[in-house]
């Protein structure tokens, strides 16, 4: 598991407050949900860093479709 770097955020308290609410219906925290929804978006934008597995079975595949 990657290790996790605590940092500050600032948000308006309306925001917070709905994020919380989203949170609570989710059944995770509001730490995991901002996570949650970073990933989702980072992962749309195609800008979430593949993963040392994922990119060997890619290699893999490129090599098994090039022979």
């Amino acid at each position: 598991m990657s290790k996790k770097k605590p940092f500050a955020l600032r948000l308006d308290a309306e925001l917070l407050e709905a994020l919380e609410k989203w949170a609570a219906d989710e059944f995770r925290s509001t730490n995991g949900q901002i996570e949650w929804i970073l990933h989702q978006a980072l992962q749309k934008a195609g800008r979430l860093p593949q993963k040392k597995k994922e990119n060997e079975q890619n290699n893999d595949e490129l090599a098994n479709e090039e022979s």
